[in-house]
Formats: structure tokens, C-alpha cells, sequence
């Protein structure tokens, strides 16, 4: 496995090895060893993982950035398992040195590649094809009492979305309806 740091210390890429042939391929997409041993090495904090969860969207769809307050905070490592999409996490930890700073990694079926995002991140991404289906562990359970939102367009965040001229962002109510992050609750 390949882990790839970013410039915010927190947030890694898992690369799997994947094994192919001509009858297809074979990749180990957890290894808890792997994982544990790659956020200790760095000096971050081991979750524990309590519930995956699995969603299909159309192209356009945008999802986030969303994210739980204490005592349901969520730590993810998503991935997409069909299709495309453009995934983001944004530091809300308010005494943070990132405090506002986001990275953002294009995950397909093809790279195979998974973000980790920790709580005290924001996290949202854009379907980039139909058919995308993402799927991500937590480190806690849904809460709709600990549940926030950031809208997804914050010019202080200035997320650089790969969104093509003529594409339409399909967003629910609560998403295009969010506040800014300086209006937000924060960590």
C-alpha cells in the first residue's frame, strides 16, 4: 500500500496495490495493520470504525461539505468503487494551523486510491460521471442532533471544484442552503 501525505498532515491517500491479469484484478482494500500503522507513524490519532456506508449519485450531484459536531464526530476513509468523483475535506479545527485549508483528490473505480479525512474536517465531492458510487467507513455513528454543513461554494474556502462549463450541480435544499464556514459551528 501506498500512503501519500498532503499538505495538510491529517488528511492521507491510500494507494492499494492492485494485482490484474486478463481475467480482471485483486487489490486488499483495508488492511487494519496497514492503516494503524501508517497513521502512528505520522503521530495521528487510531480510529476505531463502526459503520460503512454506500452512495450512488448522477453526474453533477454534489454532496457536502458535511460534517458532525462532538460527541458524534466523524472520521472517513471514503472511496469510489464505480465511476468518478472529486473529494474534498476542509479543516474546521478552529485552533488549527490549516483552519480553512482543503485538499482535494479525484477518486474513480480506475486509481482505486481512498481518502482519509479525520474528524474535524468538513468533507464533500462532485459525481464527475454517472453512476458513482462512493463508499466510506466511519468512526462513528450517524447523528441528525451532532449533524453541520458548510456551503459547498464558501469564497473564503475557495474549493477549486472541477465542475465543466455547461455541467449542472445538483444540490439538496440543506446543501445549497448552508452557511458560510465563518458562520458555521466549528471544532
Amino acid at each position: 500500500m501506498n500512503i501519500i501525505e498532503t499538505k495538510i498532515k491529517d488528511l492521507l491517500i491510500f494507494e492499494p496495490r492492485v494485482f490484474g491479469d486478463d481475467r480482471g484484478w485483486f487489490m486488499e482494500s483495508f488492511n487494519q495493520q496497514v492503516f494503524e500503522q501508517a497513521l502512528t507513524e505520522r503521530g495521528l490519532d487510531i480510529p476505531k470504525f463502526v459503520q460503512d456506508n454506500h452512495s450512488f449519485s448522477k453526474k453533477g450531484v454534489l454532496r457536502g461539505l458535511h460534517y458532525q459536531l462532538n460527541p458524534h464526530a466523524q472520521g472517513k476513509l471514503v472511496r469510489v468503487v464505480q465511476g468518478r468523483a472529486w473529494d474534498v475535506a476542509v479543516d474546521i479545527r478552529e485552533n488549527s494551523s490549516t483552519f480553512g485549508e482543503w485538499v482535494g483528490v479525484e477518486l474513480t473505480a480506475d486509481n482505486h486510491k481512498q481518502f482519509w479525512i479525520p474528524a474535524g474536517f468538513a468533507h464533500g465531492f462532485i459525481a464527475l460521471e454517472d453512476n458513482t458510487q462512493f463508499l466510506y467507513k466511519t468512526t462513528d455513528y450517524y447523528s441528525k442532533e451532532c449533524e453541520r454543513s458548510i456551503v459547498w461554494n464558501d469564497e473564503t474556502i475557495n474549493i477549486e471544484w472541477p465542475i465543466e462549463k455547461d455541467l449542472e450541480i445538483l444540490l439538496t435544499d440543506k446543501d445549497r442552503l448552508a452557511p458560510q464556514l465563518i458562520q458555521a459551528d466549528k471544532f
